[in-house]
């Protein structure tokens, strides 16, 4: 059976991905156009997420901010696509996929052309927040993108196809600071709004193409059943903290990293401006790659590993803040941010993973007596709400990232405190998913053991 569209629409009528002659036939194909319009819807949502991350750097003291207030500026956006990202997901079930694609893309102009004209020295810190709150829109596009991609592909093709779709739209962190660096090594910090110009174009591309080349699947449904049903599980809330981990540390380093370097290391915008971009860059292309890996030797091992060394680099960052050296801070950072991205994608490469295991194993409580293809099709539905639940749980680890520095610098001058507490958080991720996912167990899981458990194979 072919993928057949509805008439006058882009709704697709039939869609089995794990059926290998229809995925052969024609449901690559399909699922490969829709991955690449997501990835440029993504990566602009990301772009406009991530826009006061650099938007700060050209605040100078006719602003009257202090870093404390900046960091705040920053961590509002955060927040906000934090807390959208749960209602986004559901949207993909409510509008559809192709649909939700195009209106989440459009809106990304309101927060543009706000910024566009209320930042000019003498705007109160209040109507900042406001207008950096609207860019949160952004980070709500992650969500429902990543949702409906997941129904896209088949489960041996999750972990590449996710953190494909992801690390394209991580992207848009490192390409917004490019521009940023651009902007500033023209025509210095006095014009921000030139930097803003470039992504009005780049958000009616995103929603053009969508319209015009993506599609609506059927039963695609991130619904409320699923959500509430995912919210009674272990694993959303074990998978939640991993997330928070991985995708908190990118997001939130991303966003810091440039305040860092001007607060700790008194440097200039334009120097700040000028390495900020390679950390988001290398963990965006390391996303893909942790997925990858996850494919070939299991989710829980690659993010495990991940959180040993996030560890080892925190130490080391917080021995370049110590010494007041430069050069290895930025380098440690720099692969902080490229580790943190592998671990993203090999965290959702675990997700369906864990709930497509346990429908095989007859899991799954009231589910247990249903078909094998019930289950699966259940498991899907848990997938794409558990995808919804953890990025806005994982997104809230930026905000926490950002208000740590924040604290820190406040009250002690200095970065350490901050990277002191990311060591021990991240050496609880590694000890969580050793003991959920890795230490072997003496007895089997029976059917209706909801506890995470180490049989499932992530």
């Amino acid at each position: 059976m072919s993928a057949v569209v509805k008439s006058g629409s882009r709704g697709i009528r039939y869609w089995d991905p794990e059926d290998e002659k229809f995925w052969r036939r024609t449901g690559r194909r399909v699922a490969m156009r829709n991955l690449a319009f997501s990835i440029l819807a993504e990566h602009v949502g990301f772009s406009v997420w991530s826009l006061w991350s650099v938007l700060v750097l050209f605040l100078g003291p006719e602003y009257g901010l202090s870093p404390a207030d900046k960091f705040l500026l920053v961590s509002t956006p955060t927040l906000v696509g934090a807390v959208l990202r749960i209602p986004y997901t559901l949207a993909v079930g409510w509008f559809g996929g192709r649909t939700w694609t195009v209106l989440s893309a459009a809106v990304l102009l309101v927060p543009t052309l706000l910024a566009a004209v209320y930042l000019h020295p003498g705007t109160s810190l209040g109507t900042l927040l406001l207008v950096s709150a609207v860019a949160g829109l952004g980070g709500g596009n992650f969500a429902s993108s990543m949702a409906n991609i997941n129904a896209f592909f088949p489960q041996r093709h999750k972990g590449w196809a996710l953190g494909l779709n992801a690390g394209g739209g991580n992207l848009g962190v490192a390409v917004t600071q490019l521009a940023a660096l651009a902007v500033l090594g023209t025509v210095g910090a006095a014009e921000p709004r030139l930097l803003l110009g470039v992504f009005v174009p780049a958000i009616v591309v995103a929603a053009v193409c969508a319209a015009l080349f993506m599609d609506d699947l059927p039963d695609n449904r991130n619904d409320t059943d699923a959500l509430g049903d995912v919210l009674r599980d272990a694993h959303c809330w074990v998978m939640s903290l991993l997330y928070l981990g991985t995708f908190g540390s990118f997001i939130g380093y991303c966003f810091a990293f440039g305040l860092v370097l001007q607060t700790q290391f008194d440097r200039t915008p334009l120097q700040a401006a000028s390495f900020t971009f390679l950390g988001p860059l290398l963990g965006s292309l390391t996303r893909p790659g942790g997925g990858w890996l996850a494919d070939r030797i299991g989710g829980a091992r690659v993010t495990f590993a991940v959180f040993v060394a996030l560890m080892l680099c925190t130490g080391v960052a917080v021995v370049a803040s110590r010494t007041d050296s430069l050069g290895l801070f930025v380098a440690d950072f720099i692969v902080l941010l490229a580790l943190a991205g592998a671990g993203n994608g090999s965290t959702y490469k675990m997700i369906p993973a864990i709930f497509r295991a346990k429908a095989l194993q007859g899991g799954g409580g009231d589910e247990g007596g249903a078909s094998t293809q019930a289950r699966l099709s259940r498991a899907r539905r848990l997938s794409g709400a558990l995808i919804g639940v953890t990025g806005a749980l994982g997104a809230l680890g930026g905000v926490l990232i950002n208000l740590a520095f924040r604290a820190s610098f406040a009250g002690w001058g200095s970065g350490i405190p901050a990277f002191t507490g990311f060591l021990v958080f991240y050496a609880a991720c590694a000890v969580v998913t050793w003991a959920v996912y890795l230490r072997r167990r003496p007895r089997p899981r029976t059917a209706h053991d909801s506890r995470p458990d180490v049989v499932l194979s992530v």
